[in-house]
């Protein structure tokens, strides 16, 4: 969602005006994010094939995931050499983001019982909502911020930064509280 916003926002400035008006730019987004959905569950899939346990295989997966939002850095430096430029890297990190939630959602039922599985993504899903009325509020807050002294490209960069690294923090956060996989069996 938030990838969404910062494409449509990013997208209205001068060095990347979609000439003719229209929002070729979200469109494209979309079907990019849609055309590589079939193909989210594909990276635990294959490290389990290669025989490492799933919970191993789902957090390498994952971290690789968390290294190719790491393109939405590209966005904003490479934005004056095409409009697409922007589009197709901030595509990218939406994808990964998809993905990620994905996978996300299985790590719960990969460690705890059939009984417990609708209360911890309740749960999550919960924070993740909270997590995102307070990036939007931030984000909205350092945009105003910026654009008053002319420099609502700081905005961006701070915004786009955000968003590439916080998925290697999640990663790292969930490494630390769980370092191996231990099933919970005590509730």
């Amino acid at each position: 969602m938030v990838f969404l916003i910062l494409v449509t926002g990013f997208s209205q400035r001068p060095v990347c005006v979609d000439r003719d008006g229209s929002h070729a730019s979200i469109v494209c987004l979309i079907q990019h994010d849609n055309v590589w959905q079939y193909r989210r569950g594909y990276f635990p899939t294959y490290f389990i094939k290669k025989g490492y346990q799933p919970y191993d295989g789902r957090m390498k997966a994952m971290l690789m995931i968390a290294v190719i939002s790491l393109v939405v850095l590209l966005a904003q430096p490479l934005g004056h050499i095409s409009y697409w430029m922007p589009v197709i890297f901030i595509g990218i990190g939406a994808s990964a983001h998809q993905a990620w939630s994905a996978n996300i959602f299985t790590t719960v039922s990969d460690m705890f019982p059939k009984k417990a599985i609708a209360s911890v993504v309740g749960i999550g899903g919960m924070a993740g909502g909270i997590g995102g009325v307070i990036i939007t509020k931030v984000g909205g807050g350092l945009f105003d911020h910026f654009k008053k002294p002319g420099h609502i490209e700081t905005g961006y960069t701070i915004m786009f930064a955000f968003c590439a690294v916080a998925y290697l923090i999640a990663w790292s956060v969930m490494k630390a509280l769980v370092p191996k996989y231990k099933p919970i069996t005590d509730l």
